[in-house]
């Protein structure tokens, strides 16, 4: 973990609520991995008192982090406000991203903003493993959702598969149907990594179960601290007393690993 001033060197409005921010931070750049986040001070007062936190979109390669956000409230848009030049404190790479093996099949799945980190791990993926074919399934709401988050998956090497909850882009349904028609018919031998709202990964989980499927799954929560002191981050384990904690023991989990409600 790494604190960095860091500063805006690109600002990219992709819809009316979501915007693409490039800064310099060398430092957390060199040693992230996908899957980790970065907790984002906002404003020099007290208010916002707390820090948020941030999905890793990807590293470009020229000592620089990527951040994709959504104007949600109050810190958010003042981060919406913010111009070319400003320094921002950052604390990262924090949590835990996830694992590259193989070369084994690999796919990805991400739904909405859950997106957001895929675009690292598949160049970190293709960049491994270089002969690889990756399918990458994305669904979103609409086409106007999906658009923006979909750029960049162009890569030489992806399959791109994608949904859309009201057909207006790619297939009419689910990502998980949508997943479940192309490889359903191959237990076994496929290894899943996934990002997105909890009732997807809720229902990937299940079927990656029953088509014994390894999955990860990065968890989204509200976050006050990103290093394990407020203990406000807890999801409950699957057979066990207790709870991990999704900023230090994630935000990467084994599918199996998590009990879902």
């Amino acid at each position: 973990m790494l604190r960095e001033i860091g500063r805006l060197i690109r600002r990219d409005l992709l819809t009316e609520d979501i915007l693409r921010l490039t800064f310099i931070a060398p430092k957390i750049a060199a040693v992230a991995d996908p899957g980790q986040f970065v907790m984002l001070r906002i404003g020099k007062s007290h208010d916002p008192l707390l820090r948020r936190p941030f999905s890793i979109h990807q590293t470009p390669g020229d000592n620089s982090i990527q951040l994709l956000i959504k104007v949600v409230g109050k810190g958010t848009q003042m981060l919406a406000e913010w111009s070319v030049g400003q320094d921002v404190d950052l604390v990262g790479p924090l949590g835990k991203g996830f694992r590259i093996e193989g070369p084994e099949p690999f796919c990805l799945v991400g739904g909405g903003m859950g997106i957001v980190p895929l675009l690292f791990l598949a160049k970190k993926v293709l960049q491994k493993f270089p002969l690889l074919r990756l399918p990458v399934f994305l669904g979103a709401r609409s086409a106007n959702e999906l658009n923006f988050l979909a750029e960049g998956f162009n890569e030489p090497g992806v399959d791109l598969y994608i949904a859309t909850d009201d057909g207006s882009l790619g297939s009419h349904g689910l990502i998980t149907e949508l997943l479940a028609n192309q490889f359903g018919a191959k237990p076994g031998g496929l290894r899943v990594a996934a990002c997105g709202p909890y009732p997807m990964l809720k229902s990937l989980a299940a079927l990656c179960r029953r088509l014994d499927w390894p999955c990860e799954v990065s968890l989204e929560t509200v976050m006050a601290c990103g290093i394990g002191a407020c203990l406000g981050c807890a999801v409950p384990k699957i057979n066990q007393k207790g709870y991990a904690h999704i900023c230090t023991d994630g935000p990467v989990f084994d599918a199996e690993d998590v009990r879902w409600r």
